[in-house]
């Protein structure tokens, strides 16, 4: 089996971003009633993924794609906390829909609520609805709200903890990821994804947070941003401050995805990272949509460079399916109640 721990629904019918403009639009006058909310029926889903993420995943042979909101429309940084409950409230119950029409072949991941200089506490209830009435088996946290102008405290910090407390309790991961960058110093996917996975790993080094969360799981998205071409210098970092080893400060807790789109920054991943500590995604249909006219494969085809790897078949087999089935319990539990 493949699972592909990161997939976004990129392909949502448009109404729902009819439906977000008119939030926007309405955000000019705060007495202005919320719009209804946009008719979207089975078929409309229906036609949304099956000549795109199913066919794909059909294609490629992926099996199973958690399957989370359209992580740069998140775009915490618009509006306020009402904002982004209304908007993370109908992106979830969509991806919730989408699992349950095809129930083998997506499992549902959430977005968030948050809000830029929001208590992240306030995100806890949106989170317990997701897994108790949606079943999502993850969700995305945005470690900068503000849309690349990075106010919010570091992942450390303790008004964190409280949705940390509810992901433990749980036993469900989250994925560290940012949405639109809106400082136009930093391009959205090319820029600030990567500086955004870097920054999250620094942080988890500089601070102390597993101490803490023992049980706690967070995915960096993007095969770690620039983490495995220099883990010589967190490792130096790692010693400066005082900190363990990384294989004991955080490699029991972190992991890094393969969305990584060549050949040989796989093999550096594969070839740095320990492979209990990586799992396959591919983020299609995503950021990087064309053909590789080197290869003749489109660049997010993960599962060809995954494949020709010198890793052996053994962990091959971890990256594909083993280590998704233990960083994510609840997706684990699903397949297996699947008969899988």
């Amino acid at each position: 089996m493949i699972i592909d721990c990161h997939g976004h629904y990129t392909t949502a019918p448009p109404a729902l971003a009819a439906w977000r403009e008119r939030q926007i639009a309405g955000l000019a006058d705060p007495a202005a009633p919320s719009p209804p909310d946009p008719r979207i029926g089975d078929d409309d889903l229906r036609e949304s993924v099956e000549p795109n993420q199913l066919r794909t995943m059909d294609e490629r042979g992926i099996d199973v794609t958690v399957f989370s909101p359209r992580a740069s429309f998140m775009a915490h940084h618009v509006g306020d906390f009402r904002t982004s409950a209304a908007w993370a409230a109908l992106c979830n119950e969509l991806c919730h829909r989408v699992a349950g029409l095809y129930p083998g072949r997506f499992a549902p991941a959430a977005m968030l609520p948050q809000s830029p200089g929001v208590d992240p506490a306030t995100c806890v209830p949106e989170l317990t609805r997701c897994v108790e009435e949606y079943g999502a088996v993850a969700v995305n946290i945005n470690p900068d709200p503000s849309g690349g102008h990075w106010s919010a405290p570091p992942l450390t910090d303790r008004s964190w903890y409280p949705l940390y407390e509810k992901l433990a309790e749980y036993d469900v991961p989250a994925m560290i990821h940012v949405s639109t960058s809106v400082n136009p110093a930093f391009h959205t996917t090319g820029a600030h994804y990567l500086n955004a996975d870097t920054t999250a790993f620094m942080q988890l080094v500089q601070g102390d947070l597993f101490a803490d969360f023992p049980t706690l799981k967070l995915v960096i998205p993007h095969g770690g941003g620039s983490v495995p071409y220099h883990w010589g210098r967190f490792r130096g970092l790692a010693m400066a401050l005082g900190k363990p080893p990384l294989e004991e400060h955080v490699l029991g807790n972190v992991f890094f995805d393969t969305c990584v789109y060549h050949q040989a920054g796989i093999d550096l991943l594969l070839d740095v990272v320990p492979a209990r500590n990586v799992l396959f995604a591919s983020e299609m249909i995503g950021a990087v949509r064309d053909v590789d006219p080197r290869t003749g494969h489109h660049f997010d085809d993960t599962r060809r460079y995954v494949e020709a790897s010198a890793l052996p078949a053994e962990q091959v087999a971890a990256v594909q399916e083993h280590n998704a089935r233990s960083v994510y319990p609840r997706l684990d539990a699903l397949l297996k109640r699947q008969g899988r």
